[in-house]
């Protein structure tokens, strides 16, 4: 594939539009649920009301996947931060002139160290 760039960028749209609608519609049932009775809520009408009356219906449909996408959106990230700080050993030509300098003195030095301690 040539242009992944775009399709990632697809995903992640529709993936925070997805993840807003159930959260929205979760703080919707929290709000509309909080201080009414049992027969307010019963009385209820329209998408919340049927909700309210169907816990069930509500948990599969908007609970279950509200996890389930947070769950592997962070297991996403954890791959994703993993993958790019992966570390590369360092090559001597990658080095400046100064610190090639202070890595031969330091080189020297141990050197000096191991073979005084020989001695």
């Amino acid at each position: 594939m040539k242009n992944k760039k775009p399709l990632f960028i697809a995903l992640i749209a529709v993936d925070v539009a997805i993840t807003v609608f159930l959260f929205v519609i979760s703080i919707i049932m929290l709000a509309k649920t909080a201080g009414k009775t049992a027969n307010e809520i019963q009385n209820a009408t329209g998408l919340i009301g049927y909700l309210q009356n169907h816990p069930l219906v509500y948990g599969l449909a908007f609970v279950v996947p509200l996890f389930l996408l947070l769950a592997g959106n962070i297991i996403g990230l954890v791959i994703y931060v993993k993958k790019t700080t992966e570390r590369k050993p360092m090559q001597v030509n990658d080095l400046s002139e100064e610190q090639k300098e202070a890595l031969r003195q330091e080189l020297l030095k141990e050197l000096q160290e191991n073979s005084e301690k020989k001695e």
